[in-house]
C-alpha cells in the first residue's frame, strides 16, 4: 500500500503515545511508585521499561520504537536564559 502522506506525517504520527488504562493491585503500585522514584523515573517511564526490557527478553522488541526519554528531571537552563 502506497501513502500519499509526506515523510514528515508518517513519522510523526509513528511517534505519537499511546494512553493505556492498566488496573493495577494496590500494592503493585506502591512497589511500583518506589522502584521508579529510586531511579528518578516516573511511574508511567517505569512501566514503558519494564514492557520494553520483557520485549526484549522476548525476542519481541519492535525495531521502530523511538528511544526512552532520558530519566530525571530536564537539564536547568544556562544562566541568563
Amino acid at each position: 500500500m502506497v501513502s500519499s502522506e509526506p515523510d514528515g506525517d508518517r513519522s510523526a504520527r509513528r511517534r505519537e503515545r499511546h494512553a493505556v488504562l492498566l488496573r493495577l493491585d494496590p500494592a503493585v503500585h506502591e512497589a511500583l511508585t518506589r522502584w521508579a522514584r529510586d531511579e528518578f523515573r516516573s511511574v508511567n517511564a517505569q512501566v514503558e521499561l519494564v514492557l520494553r526490557n520483557a520485549l526484549r527478553a522476548a525476542g519481541r522488541e519492535p525495531k521502530d520504537a523511538g528511544p526512552l526519554p532520558r530519566r530525571g528531571r530536564p537539564p536547568a537552563p544556562p544562566a541568563g536564559e
